[in-house]
């Protein structure tokens, strides 16, 4: 089964390749002048993808990456359907449609806070996004995704992976806290995940939405005083909340506080700013970042295995 890979999710392929005992391969992605994307299933492949089940692995973030994500879905489409004409005459064009079988694995699923519709007429930009890319694919493996029942009723199947274990591994071995928290109720089950493998406490953060762009934290009132703690979430944008709250661990008498997440999305100067907060920042590799140090193939692994068997 050929793992493929386009502009994005390639060294995620190569890694995830070898696990699940396939090939890797690279497909043709570029751009034209005009800042189009353009993409090809070179022709040294076409025998590969059309010969058994292929996976792509392409992020949809950002924008540029969804639109990439469907060009490259529906080459892989048209290659084994057999629809394989073209102006320069390439490669056997008299094959038949070997079926389905494409499963696309996301390590980052863009729009994936767009979950919920908080005022009329507003997108639920997730649910838009997936009902797209899987008129191409036969399955999906999602990592880490922010609220998966937004994605319930899809007319194919998917798998929800997490890398909260490669996670826990990684604290327990670089960090090994006494104590892990999560930023709000809603990623409690990442934290008592990770907690319960590193065998150490608990607790989260009280959260208020005041409106779709504002968010309150309060801290309550733990017992941190002399240990070193892990702030768990499923990703850091800005890093305001993970600021606030490692502020608040160490009023409270806290040695050390670090920040893990599966998705290091660090935007507007996020990496700065918890540098002067928190003592150190672990993620996985779902997006290219200078803190990525967990790979999000073992996790995806698992998922393809459930998927495909």
């Amino acid at each position: 089964m050929p793992v493929l890979s386009g502009a994005s999710g390639g060294e995620i392929a190569q890694g995830l390749a070898p696990l699940i005992g396939m090939e890797h391969l690279v497909l043709e992605s570029r751009r034209f002048p005009d800042g189009e994307a353009y993409v090809r299933v070179p022709l040294e492949s076409i025998d590969s993808v059309r010969s058994e089940n292929v996976v792509l692995v392409s992020n949809t973030y950002p924008d540029s990456g969804i639109l990439q994500t469907i060009l490259l879905l529906g080459a892989i489409r048209d290659v084994r359907m057999g629809d394989l004409s073209n102006l320069k005459g390439e490669g056997d064009i008299d094959v038949g449609n070997v079926g389905p079988g494409i499963f696309l694995a996301i390590p980052y699923f863009g729009y994936a806070r767009q979950d919920k519709r908080f005022s009329a007429g507003e997108s639920v930009s997730a649910r838009v996004l997936a009902e797209i890319v899987s008129r191409f694919c036969d399955g999906m493996v999602i990592l880490d995704l922010h609220a998966p029942e937004v994605l319930q009723g899809m007319d194919v199947p998917i798998k929800y992976v997490s890398s909260m274990p490669e996670i826990a591994e990684s604290l327990h071995r670089n960090v090994n806290p006494d104590f892990i928290l999560s930023p709000d109720k809603g990623a409690i089950s990442r934290a008592s995940e990770v907690a319960n493998l590193i065998g150490c406490e608990f607790s989260y953060l009280e959260k208020t939405r005041i409106d779709a762009h504002t968010i309150e934290h309060t801290p309550k009132d733990l017992d941190v005083s002399g240990k070193i703690v892990s702030i768990v979430d499923d990703m850091i944008s800005t890093g305001g909340t993970i600021c606030r709250a490692s502020d608040a661990l160490r009023r409270q008498g806290a040695k050390e506080v670090h920040a893990a997440c599966t998705h290091g999305l660090f935007t507007g100067g996020a990496l700065s700013r918890l540098a002067n907060h928190v003592d150190g920042v672990y993620t996985t590799d779902s997006l290219p970042n200078p803190r990525a140090s967990v790979s999000a193939a073992p996790a995806i692994a698992r998922g393809l295995k459930e998927l495909i068997s």
